[in-house]
């Protein structure tokens, strides 16, 4: 995969903050939206943990509207920003002191916060090694007979961790290939196996249902 798209160079990001911020906002939607949500941010000089918590809700809907379900994304955000101020005093740094198995647990503890948004902030803005499932790597684990269909978030995750380097640069890379192989060859209702740099770990007799 690496051989064929390259370094992916993920996640984008200005600060640790922005990076945990896009990875709440991107839940349902596309980057594109995301960054002219975190661009309404900048341009009010908001992007700061502070600064939210101080926010009015309605306002705070506002601003990250391009980001789709603004309004429920808006009560997400808060809820991280005041558990990142009451916890860490806003200091995202703070986190890296943190174990990655305590602090992932206080993190899912945050209203709104999944293990997928959970795995990125840990991962992409505070550097700790945890692998980030997705529906790609869902979709291609299962197209590839390598889990269940029926297989959680949890499986998935044990069975990627278990089988790479506890690193956080290879676990970032392996993610983000993974995400550039789903986009642009294992897609929902077409598989474009032939062209795939994942071809050579299919099973023999093809893709595994669903599709």
């Amino acid at each position: 995969m690496l051989d064929h798209f390259g370094p992916q160079r993920w996640w984008p990001g200005d600060s640790p903050f922005e990076i945990a911020v896009g990875a709440i906002l991107t839940q349902n939607t596309n980057w594109q939206n995301v960054a002219r949500a975190i661009e309404n941010l900048k341009r009010e000089r908001l992007l700061e943990p502070h600064a939210i918590d101080r926010l009015a809700l309605d306002e705070l809907a506002e601003h990250i509207r391009p980001a789709g379900y603004f309004r429920l994304k808006a009560k997400r955000l808060k809820n991280f920003v005041r558990w990142l101020v009451e916890r860490f005093d806003g200091n995202m740094q703070s986190l890296a002191d943190c174990s990655v198995g305590a602090l992932r647990e206080d993190l899912l503890s945050v209203n709104g916060i999944g293990p997928e948004t959970a795995d990125s902030i840990l991962l992409y803005a505070v550097g700790k090694p945890t692998f980030v499932v997705d529906a790609y790597t869902h979709r291609i684990a299962v197209r590839h007979g390598w889990i269940e269909p029926e297989a959680g978030y949890d499986d998935l995750k044990e069975y990627f961790e278990s089988r790479l380097p506890n690193d956080v640069a290879t676990l970032n890379e392996m993610h983000a290939l993974l995400v550039e192989v789903g986009k642009q060859f294992c897609r929902p209702r077409e598989a474009r196996c032939d062209a795939c740099p994942l071809k050579p770990f299919l099973p023999a007799s093809g893709p595994c249902e669903p599709f």
